[in-house]
């Protein structure tokens, strides 16, 4: 009888792969194996060939690389001190440039701008691809700061110390090796670091386990251990919480993704605060701690709401007293996107149906009190900046259409002027946005945006394009489509954002609603988005695509394996596909929060239901999927994109593959990069939907 089940099986299209055969893949995440190497260029070499002979691809790539190296881009802020910073590509600077204007220079339109450190220099002087990926000051003269490198655009970083009046690297002065780690000034002669100090100071998960103090002067293996995690935790991270002019060490120790132990040594003791682990700690300002909550509180028989932002006093609560106040609870259809902080205010980001509305929060006299900012409305407001020695601050805001626009702004004043705005890179003035929500399977209302021609004709063939994410609380808000407009919009194409579950859209229970076991939750939604699309007919399963990145890849994968029927497309993007290997895998670990664990069988056994990887059959109609990911990605590891290209080749399903040799798990670098990125991207779309 199995003889003949086997065979029914194989000509149903669903003959399982014994885990030997899976294992046959594994070569392919050895990341710079020569045979892996072989495998990716070859994939690449064909990729590459087809996709920049379609029409559209140059056009795309010169209008994308135009876009991105444009003088007309908005130069972003970030203030510290009197300086505001800014970090800088163009068509003369490939790698970037780090630099500085006064403030006061800044906000009058003087942007004569001193460069600090030259990006492209640096790489040919050390002959390394660095990556800049930010820089710690030193409070509050930011005359030395903590410059992190990457090695082509992984997460792993090196940290060397940089004097900004001279200009250049410290000699002698604080360096830490290439690793996953952080380090933070606590004063000029003192640092808070927490990075890979050798052998088992990292977990599982390839994170720091241990926080040291670290004195100038010092060998980094002498420094003092002030705190050590667990090597089965996410990770343990050092740095400072600051109050004006007090500062706090401050430790998080993450036995989970979303989840952490809040620190602070003091007096050469530890204290844990007494606040859920699985709150968000959103600044300290006049000793009023701020959190947001993730689930329901309940102290002193008062129960605060999950998804609430709420103020303790921290001085109380470092004695184990709670003084709470509530500062706003967002309901079924807000969230909090974000909160700031300037020297006397609070600025509190509130995201309701996914457009965003800012107000202004102000302490006094025990109790909270708020001033709504008359931003635009019905579209997306950024925090950019904000300075802790005044109440200035820096938003902008966009929406699908309208250009990006960045407001100067004063929290005291509760006023704001713009300050720049992005040129029009498309006529907007042919499309319109809507709105709509589609009934998922268990008759959740999924919202999601479409952006189309205003002559828009319902008869099934317009090539449509869904982008969506489904995962760790995220919420996807729209944007000015800069790029997407002339390579998308403009040549018949309808753009769909949506907003599933998984993400943060509508607060924690919106982002808990897709975890784990009821991960199906968050594809069914994609799958009743795509439905209502085609039911609408503003599409059909011959032109419509689905777009998504990282655990975006993942949803995509799982589109395609599940549903073919739907789509014609697949873009996927550094993804994760093999879930049976994933917490093996780099980072993987520390996602186990909220996909679960495959080594658990009660875990495994919901989700091996979707791991596309384990979920290829043959016989299927699939699309010819377009995998993209980097060499560099040290967080998701690129063995998930080759073992599933090279599983569907055997299978014989074609596929498309592009590895690009650097950018980390953003997938590029340079704006060249990114320039052949999108061009590829939407030459694969416009040749598979239009």
């Amino acid at each position: 009888m199995a003889k003949y089940t086997l065979l029914l099986m194989t000509l149903l299209g669903t003959t399982p792969f014994t885990q030997a055969q899976e294992d046959k893949y594994q070569w392919l995440e050895e990341v710079d194996g020569k045979k892996a190497l072989e495998f990716v260029a070859a994939q690449n070499k064909a990729t590459v060939e087809k996709l920049s002979m379609e029409k559209d691809y140059q056009s795309i790539y010169e209008k994308s690389l135009e876009i991105s190296n444009s003088s007309d881009r908005i130069v972003y802020p970030g203030i510290l001190g009197k300086y505001v910073y800014n970090f800088w590509k163009d068509k003369d600077h490939e790698r970037g440039i780090w630099r500085r204007c006064l403030l006061s220079d800044y906000a009058s339109g003087k942007t004569n701008w001193e460069v600090l450190l030259d990006i492209d220099e640096l790489s040919k002087k050390d002959n390394i691809k660095w990556v800049y990926k930010g820089a710690s000051g030193l409070y509050p003269s930011y005359n030395r700061f903590l410059v992190q490198l990457s090695n082509g655009g992984g997460d792993a970083v090196v940290i060397k110390e940089f004097d900004v009046e001279k200009k250049q690297f410290i000699e002698n002065g604080f360096q830490i090796e290439e690793a996953k780690g952080e380090a933070t000034y606590i004063d000029e002669n003192t640092l808070c670091v927490s990075t890979d100090f050798g052998e088992g100071t990292m977990t599982s998960s390839g994170y720091p386990s241990q926080v040291k103090i670290w004195k100038r002067g010092t060998l980094l293996k002498d420094a003092q251990l002030i705190y050590e995690g667990q090597h089965s935790d996410v990770g343990t991270w050092g740095g400072t919480l600051r109050d004006g002019e007090k500062v706090y060490t401050f430790i998080s120790r993450a036995p989970t993704f979303f989840t952490s132990q809040k620190i602070i040594w003091i007096d050469n003791k530890i204290v844990t605060l007494d606040i859920p682990e699985d709150c968000n700690l959103n600044g300290l300002l006049n000793d009023q701690l701020l959190i947001q909550l993730k689930s329901d509180w309940t102290v002193n028989s008062k129960t605060y709401k999950n998804g609430a932002l709420l103020s303790l006093s921290f001085t109380q609560l470092l004695k184990g007293n709670k003084s709470i106040q509530l500062i706003v609870e967002p309901d079924e259809f807000s969230s909090i996107s974000e909160v700031s902080t300037t020297k006397n205010k609070v600025l509190v980001n509130l995201l309701t149906n996914v457009t965003s509305q800012l107000y202004i929060y102000s302490f006094a006299d025990g109790k909270w009190s708020n001033q709504k900012v008359k931003a635009p409305d019905f579209g997306t407001i950024s925090l950019i900046t904000t300075d802790q020695f005044s109440d200035q601050y820096f938003f902008q805001y966009e929406n699908f259409i309208t250009p990006t626009t960045l407001y100067a702004a004063d929290a005291g004043k509760n006023t704001f002027t713009a300050s720049k705005s992005l040129p029009s890179y498309f006529d907007a003035s042919k499309y319109e946005v809507k709105q709509f929500k589609a009934r998922s399977k268990d008759g959740t209302m999924v919202p999601y945006f479409m952006v189309a021609a205003k002559n828009l004709k319902t008869d099934g063939s317009n090539p449509t394009l869904i982008v969506a994410y489904g995962g760790f609380e995220v919420s996807y808000q729209p944007f000015y489509m800069s790029k997407y407009g002339n390579a998308w919009l403009d040549k018949g194409g309808v753009f769909v954002l949506a907003n599933i579950r998984g993400g943060g859209e509508f607060g924690p229970k919106w982002h808990q609603d897709g975890i784990k076991e009821k991960r199906q939750n968050v594809f069914d939604d994609l799958f009743a988005v795509s439905e209502d699309l085609i039911a609408k007919k503003i599409t059909s399963p011959k032109h419509l695509g689905v777009m998504g990145g990282s655990n975006g890849g993942l949803l995509v994968g799982v589109a395609f394996t599940q549903r073919p029927d739907l789509y014609n497309a697949i873009v996927c993007q550094v993804p994760l596909l093999d879930m049976q290997r994933f917490n093996k895998l780099l980072a993987g670990a520390s996602w186990m929060g909220e996909y679960g664990n495959p080594d658990i069988p009660e875990e495994w056994a919901y989700i091996q239901k979707y791991s596309p990887f384990q979920n290829l059959k043959t016989g299927m109609k699939y699309p010819e999927v377009f995998f993209t990911t980097s060499t560099r990605d040290d967080r998701v590891h690129p063995g998930h994109a080759r073992k599933m290209v090279a599983k569907m080749n055997d299978l014989g399903y074609k596929t498309y593959y592009y590895e690009n040799t650097e950018g980390g798990h953003a997938g590029s670098s340079t704006n060249e990069q990114g320039a052949k990125a999108n061009a590829m991207m939407f030459s694969y779309l416009l040749m598979k939907l239009r």
